[in-house]
């Protein structure tokens, strides 16, 4: 079923009893444009005097009801103990999420509280006034150390997947076309080289698994950073999101033609972002010395997700200009993403001579 069908199906069918469902009567709702590689339909609601809220339909098949379960009891179990996460809100049945059946196929229904402020990007990445950059990089490392914190001690009752239940060598081969073999034996042994780290709960737990300023607000006249967005979240390193929150960092500095400033500049960002990060929860060495080898971890999860969604759009599998510059980087054992490196360019980041498949 495709994104605007379901819009159609909404509209027809379904939309008022949602919102009696939850008793958002009087509320305005208003469709949020998809983003790429968006799953889910969104609407923002909207009424004087109330808080905002965000509806979330899910209509792709590829997760089950405890995928969805998972993912909202572990945002509620955040929220309750003091995580900064957009919270999940009870249906007037009491339950944190609704299932609704068209034609058989089952569309998934939760309703958030919507963060307050707005992402870096509706401000045209201007951070607040009066207040240094760095603020926010320490913000940003503080609150994912919290919800870091908070999932050493989290016992689930339903079970979200495992990173290795999606990144293994067997879905890998099948998914990556076999021109690209090269590619696939290097995205072996980085498998090979992640099942050797440590697991235990104070290094591998559940993580968002996307955290990037998309995927956040920033309240404009604190500081206060709040998350949402937990579609991807899986249990995994902790060091799998700091290596995110690095990524991250390069965009304030990519078009620096000069590879030692920008150097500079990524370890000033990281060191503020770790203050922050371990001013809520521990973190080994031993586990940030491995920070390049969770960029590649990176670098494998946007390749693959790229591949998958050929597949599942039903394309024909190629390369362009970005996803050349990730492959070439994993076979070419480039690490941080190149971003120190002869094959970067400040003046086309992250592009590489589209590749042959």
């Amino acid at each position: 079923m495709k994104y605007n069908e379901v819009i159609q199906i909404m509209d027809a069918h379904f939309l008022p009893s949602v919102m009696e469902l939850y008793g958002l009567e009087g509320y305005e709702i208003q469709l949020i444009p998809p983003h790429e590689g968006g799953r889910n339909i969104v609407y923002v609601l909207e009424k004087e005097g109330a808080d905002a809220k965000i509806l979330r339909i899910a209509f792709l098949p590829d997760r089950s009801r405890d995928d969805f379960l998972a993912e909202v009891e572990y945002i509620r179990y955040l929220f309750k103990h003091g995580g900064s996460v957009s919270n999940v809100i009870s249906s007037l049945n009491g339950n944190l999420l609704e299932e609704i059946t068209h034609n058989q196929h089952l569309f998934f229904i939760c309703l958030f509280k919507k963060a307050k402020g707005k992402r870096l990007a509706e401000n045209y990445y201007r951070y607040r006034e009066g207040a240094a950059i760095s603020e926010y990089y320490y913000n940003c490392g503080k609150v994912l150390g919290k919800l870091h914190q908070l999932s050493t001690q989290y016992t689930p009752v339903h079970h979200r997947h495992h990173f290795f239940d999606k990144f293994n060598a067997e879905y890998i081969d099948k998914l990556i076309p076999d021109s690209l073999s090269l590619l696939k034996k290097k995205l072996a042994e980085l498998l090979h080289a992640l099942e050797g780290l440590d697991r235990s709960h104070e290094t591998y737990g559940m993580i968002h698994f996307d955290y990037n300023d998309g995927n956040y607000s920033i309240d404009y006249d604190t500081g206060q950073i709040t998350v949402y967005d937990f579609d991807n979240s899986c249990f995994g390193w902790y060091m799998y999101d700091l290596a995110s929150v690095w990524r991250n960092g390069m965009g304030w500095i990519q078009f620096e033609p000069d590879a030692g400033k920008r150097k500079a500049f990524m370890d000033d960002y990281f060191e503020t972002v770790l203050e922050g990060y371990r001013s809520e929860t521990k973190l080994e060495d031993t586990m940030l010395d491995q920070l390049p080898l969770f960029i590649q971890a990176c670098v494998m999860e946007n390749i693959v997700d790229a591949f998958e969604v050929m597949h599942n759009t039903g394309e024909e599998p190629g390369c362009d200009e970005e996803l050349s510059y990730l492959i070439k980087c994993m076979e070419d054992d480039i690490p941080y993403l190149g971003f120190f490196h002869e094959i970067y360019s400040c003046e086309e980041p992250f592009e590489y001579e589209e590749r042959k498949i």
